[in-house]
């Protein structure tokens, strides 16, 4: 049985949305006597039927399906509101379900995945990843992880990291064979390792010409969906890689891996966390943006 406060309006749209006293009942896990008894006493005090009665239906009178259609938004809101306030003294707790790209998931595990599950260990952290951008609402998910401007205009964006620096990489046994680019024409020589989209078909490499960004269809023969792998076969020296530079941090100071083109270096926009605003946002996911907002000072 609800306990907000608003029985009567619950047990009006139940029977509205049921078109049955006792379906209603069941739902609200209430008599059906209890059900027919608070539909009464609204009538009564409202001077009005709301409900055409049968023996074998239910049915909304006129001022009834406006009743319902004008108190059902109310209603929700005020629910949402009060589960709001209950959330807030709640620890967080349940699951929280995010769709990410590998890359973003990777990039951001450190700072705010990895705190987050030490911080609250009753909480689940699924986290999907797929390259292929999905309807975080449609498949179940809380939140979704991509590049700002791949998220949906209709979502609420948390920004998690500003703009993302790309290099241009090769080992220094690669470039022992073939040499060192020192032109963007240059790349026409060399073997370049590619991403594949999500529709199957290479990806081309974000260049600068003229002061902005182009796509140049650039040659190789390698095309992999993972950039982990790309960075993997710019460790074996089978080709250059432009790969975002956090990838690769660790090998350009070892000097595994050896940046070219660096005056062309580009930049891809930041990951954002991103959620509906249309619906309740659970304790879990907003102890996860209180924590991004934390760590980035903002």
């Amino acid at each position: 049985m609800h306990k907000s406060g608003l029985i009567e309006l619950h047990v009006v749209l139940a029977v509205a949305r049921r078109q049955s006293f006792r379906a209603a009942a069941v739902e609200l896990e209430m008599s059906t006597s209890a059900v027919s008894s608070a539909v009464a006493g609204l009538e009564a005090r409202l001077g009005s039927r709301l409900f055409h009665r049968t023996t074998r239906s239910v049915a909304l009178t006129d001022a009834g399906r406006e009743f319902v259609e004008q108190i059902a938004p109310a209603v929700k809101q005020i629910e949402e509101a009060m589960i709001t306030v209950s959330d807030q003294r709640l620890i967080p707790s349940g699951s929280l379900r995010i769709n990410s790209s590998l890359g973003a998931a990777l990039m951001s595990w450190q700072p705010f995945m990895a705190e987050f599950s030490r911080r609250y260990p009753q909480v689940t952290l699924d986290v999907v990843t797929e390259g292929e951008l999905v309807d975080i609402i449609a498949e179940g998910f809380d939140a979704g992880l991509r590049p700002s401007h791949l998220v949906p205009k209709d979502m609420i964006r948390v920004p998690i990291t500003e703009a993302v620096p790309m290099v241009i990489v090769g080992s220094a046994d690669y470039f022992a064979e073939h040499g060192k680019p020192k032109r963007i024409s240059d790349l026409a020589n060399h073997a370049c390792i590619r991403a594949r989209l999500p529709n199957g078909t290479p990806s081309p490499w974000q260049l600068p010409t003229r002061g902005k960004a182009v796509a140049v269809d650039v040659p190789g023969t390698l095309v992999l969906d993972a950039p982990l792998m790309m960075r993997q076969a710019a460790l074996s020296s089978m080709g250059l890689a432009q790969l975002a530079r956090w990838y690769v941090a660790d090998d350009l100071d070892s000097g595994a891996l050896v940046a070219v083109l660096e005056d062309c270096a580009m930049q891809t926009p930041g990951l954002c966390l991103y959620y509906s605003g249309h619906r309740h946002v659970p304790a879990a996911l907003r102890a996860f943006i209180e924590l991004i907002q934390e760590v980035r000072g903002k």
